[in-house]
């Protein structure tokens, strides 16, 4: 795994989220068809940069999006 690859493993979860809807990881790894490794870099990368929210229900982590800045000029 490299920093492309993790890049465009990000880029299908960043999709999978844009209908700013919260998944469980569970359905995420199952519609990415991601391995848990990749999604989870996928994930990490997207929180570092302050894209997602994280939540825990129970045994269950959920990610949406948030935090999403965007600059319309």
């Amino acid at each position: 795994m490299n920093k492309s690859e993790i890049g465009l493993n990000t880029g299908k979860v960043w999709l999978l989220l844009s209908d700013y809807a919260k998944w469980s990881y569970a359905t995420l790894k199952r519609k990415s068809g991601l391995k848990d490794k990749d999604l989870g870099a996928a994930i990490g990368w997207l929180a570092r940069e302050d894209k997602i929210e994280i939540f825990q229900e129970e045994d269950e982590m959920y990610v949406s999006l948030g935090g999403v800045n965007v600059y319309i000029g």
